[in-house]
């Protein structure tokens, strides 16, 4: 595989587990039940996201980063929605 391949599969993988939070952030905003969300698990991911984004940057991993700054965007919203209304 070429570099740019390489990179084009990396977007299309960001591409498709990213907006996999768009539903919930969706629901979430329009309904304000959190209640069937896990703080600890959210509370979880969201550093783990921040951790992949610092990794991505730091490495200069364009899918990363775009992938983990809009993750973190996300999931973020459903976890402070989940502390403001949970």
């Amino acid at each position: 595989m070429t570099p740019a391949a390489v990179t084009t599969l990396g977007l299309v993988a960001a591409t498709l587990t990213t907006i996999s939070f768009l539903p919930q952030v969706l629901r979430t905003l329009r309904t304000r039940d959190t209640r069937s969300i896990s703080v600890g698990m959210y509370a979880a991911f969201v550093a783990g996201v921040g951790l992949w984004l610092v990794y991505g940057v730091l490495t200069q991993d364009v899918p990363i980063v775009v992938a983990n700054a809009i993750t973190l965007v996300l999931s973020g919203t459903v976890f402070l929605l989940k502390l403001r209304y949970g």
